[in-house]
Parts: structure tokens; sequence; C-alpha cells
């Protein structure tokens, strides 16, 4: 619990710092000239990044531990606030995002850290609560960035953000232990056989195994979802009127809920539910925020889809990934979370693009209804996952292993008196 509660205060000085520009983006793109299209490359220009080093974040992570990696994805993420304050044109602004996804490339070393140091039963909650705390400071940022920006000028929330990114690093290199000191220890004990271009290839080509079944998930709704919410601004200020110095307060509002339902409802609803079917609720409720988002003509119906969008999020997401991280192996759960973020990040880097594209061409709402008809296709890959096995179970283990035998026709006995599944 010490060690998840000082990653926690890491993640939400870090989020703190992220929220605070990126409502700013669309702003000053479109100072520079940028139309919608170029607003949605920029936004997707931190996934390229993402998805091209989170494999290699995650596997590092796996060997050298999890501390290392985040130290690292913390002071990069600060040389990038600092390219964003001086900014004078879409390049530089390019630029800022490229390295921003480089430091941003640890989120799945995060997440295995949170589950390193969780036990099977309650990494969906530990996950959540990091959802929570992330989502705390996604309402902080957005209002701060736009104080911030009226109190100091446009250089001002950039250089805010890496000054806490900096924080955050010190207070990190002071408090944070390395996870594989916990319990999971033994868990690590065996590197990876696994390399990130391999397990890429198995999400692909096996895509109807469990993991890659949740990887695809996670993508279709973190590109529906982020890959449209960073153009709201757009929507907002097209239908309502809002402008830089108001639109904090609305992305802190769909923040605020996320926080709420994390903290508040998503426990109990686990424990009623169960994270299979939870997903399934998360996907529903996710598609018709997204619909209502694109629809809406007025600030209810607008209101209305900020609600539902983190509500689905909140369940969706934390149940996924908490799921991913029960059917792998110890040993390779940064690999295939950064696997998940790559996956991720490849559609954050797609619905962007083509959002843009479709608001220059059909209107500011097309994007946000026909992700959300999209959201709905990931639903059948949700039915039959109740009955997945955790893989931190001996049990569990010795399938894998049996499953390993039938690809390879070896079977390492060895590696299942290792791990204490023989």
């Amino acid at each position: 619990m010490t060690r998840l509660l000082v990653l926690f205060v890491t993640a939400f000085v870090d989020m703190v710092g992220l929220a605070m520009i990126v409502p700013l983006l669309p702003f000053y793109a479109t100072e520079f000239g940028a139309d919608a299209t170029i607003v949605g490359v920029l936004v997707s220009a931190f996934s390229v990044a993402q998805l091209a080093v989170a494999p290699l974040w995650g596997r590092m992570s796996d060997r050298y531990g999890r501390r290392p990696a985040i130290l690292a994805g913390l002071l990069i993420t600060a040389c990038a606030y600092v390219i964003f304050a001086f900014a004078g044109s879409v390049h530089v602004l390019l630029l800022s995002r490229l390295v921003q996804g480089l430091g941003g490339g640890t989120i799945g070393v995060v997440q295995a850290y949170v589950a390193d140091a969780s036990a099977p039963a309650r990494r969906t909650r530990s996950l959540g609560s990091l959802s929570a705390v992330t989502s705390l400071g996604a309402v902080v940022g957005p209002a701060f960035g736009s104080l911030m920006i009226a109190i100091g000028g446009r250089t001002a929330p950039g250089l805010a953000a890496a000054a806490l990114a900096v924080l955050v690093a010190g207070f990190a290199a002071r408090f944070l232990a390395e996870s594989r000191e916990a319990p999971a220890t033994a868990s690590h004990a065996v590197r990876p056989a696994t390399s990130p271009r391999q397990a890429i290839a198995r999400v692909i080509v096996h895509w109807r195994e469990p993991a890659p079944r949740l990887i695809w998930i996670y993508s279709l709704g973190i590109g529906a979802f982020y890959g449209t919410v960073q153009l709201v601004p757009l929507l907002l200020t097209n239908r309502l009127g809002v402008t830089e110095r108001t639109i904090g307060y609305f992305i802190m509002y769909v923040g605020g809920m996320g926080v709420i339902v994390r903290s508040l409802l998503l426990g109990r609803v686990v424990d009623r539910l169960g994270e299979a079917r939870l997903s399934r609720l998360g996907l529903v409720l996710l598609a018709a925020g997204l619909v209502c988002t694109g629809v809406a003509t007025n600030a209810a119906l607008i209101f209305l889809g900020f609600t539902l969008m983190p509500l689905g999020t909140a369940f969706l997401f934390p149940c996924v990934t908490g799921l991913l991280s029960r059917v792998v192996p110890g040993n390779e759960r940064g690999l295939y979370m950064g696997v998940q973020h790559t996956f991720g990040g490849g559609s954050r880097v797609a619905f962007p693009v083509a959002a843009g594209f479709l608001m220059d061409r059909l209107g500011v709402g097309t994007p946000f209804w026909l992700s959300g008809l999209l959201v709905l296709v990931a639903l059948p890959l949700v039915w039959g996952l109740a009955g997945i096995v955790p893989a931190d179970t001996p049990v569990a283990e010795a399938v894998r292993l049996v499953a390993t035998a039938d690809v390879t026709g070896e079977f390492p006995v060895e590696k299942m008196v290792e791990r204490g599944a023989g």
C-alpha cells in the first residue's frame, strides 16, 4: 500500500501537468494557421511516439525494474513541456508532442507496477484507483492551465507543467520503491522469453486468445474516446462559444466524473458484476456518451454525453487492464501492458486524424457519433471473458506452459518448478 500511495502521488502530479497543456493545444495550433486536420495530426503525434516505445519501456522494466523507467519518462516529459512553452509554430508543437509521447510510453510500466504491488483479486480495484488519481489530476490540470495562461501568458502553462514534472521526478526518486521488492518478486525471476515484436505479432495473428482480445477491446475504446475528446474544444467553440480561457472547466467536469465513479462506484460494481460484464457495460455507456456529444445542439445534451463518456471509460479500461494482468505471466506483464499501449497508441493516431478530416468536411459532431457506433463493434470480443483463469494461479501457469509445449514441442518442466507450478 505504501508503494501504491507513492506511485499515486507521482501519477497525480504528472497528470496535472499533462492536463494543463492538452486542452490548450487546439487553440495554439489554430493561432498558427492549423485547421482541424492538422490539429488531429498534432494530437496523434503523441500516440505515434508512444506506440513506438511502449513495448521497449515495458520490456526494460521487466528486466531492470519499473522505477528507473518511470523516472526516465518523467524527465523526458519535462523536456517536452519546455518545448511546448516556447513553441512558435506548428512544427515546434509537433516536436513537443513527439517528445511527450516518448516520455508517456511508460504508462504501461506504471500499470505493471500497480499489478506487481496488488493481489490478483484486487488488481482491478487498484488500477481503478490509479485511474481515479489520474482523473483527479485531469480535473485540476485544465483549470490550472487556464488560470496560468491568464496570469502569465502563453509560456506559463508549459513552464509550470515542466516544473511539476521535475518536482515529481525528484519525489519519486526519493520515495518510490522498486515494485519487484514486493511479494510478486518471484514472478520476475525469469526473463521474458517473448520479444516486443513477437508479442505484437501474436496479438495480430492469434486475436481470439484472451490477451489479444483484451488488447483489441482496449485499443478500440481508447481510440474512440481519447482520439475524439481532445478535439472537444473545436466542437464546444462551434456550438457553445467556448474559448481557451473557459475550456479547462469543461474538461474538468469530465475528469471529475471519472474521479467520482472510480473512487466511489468501481470497486462495488466490480464485486457485483465482475470484470467481463462490467467491460460490456462500459462499452455501451461510452458509445452512448460519444453519440450524445456528437448530435448535441445544446448544453444539456453535451453534458449528458460528458457524463456518460467518463462513466463508460471508468468501467471499461480498469477492467480490461486488470484482466490482462491476470492472463499473462508475471515476468511478461510489463511487456504486454506496453504492447497494449502500442495498439492503443495506434488507434489514438488513426482516430484524431480521421476525426479532424471528418470535422473539416462533414461537421464538428460527425467523428463523435461515428466513433460511438464503432465502439459497439468491440462488444462480441467481450463475450466469454468471464471464464478466463487468472495467470497468477499455479494451475493457470501450468496450462500456459502446456500450451507453450503444444506450440514448441517442448515441455519446460524446470520452469514449472521455478515458478511453483509443479
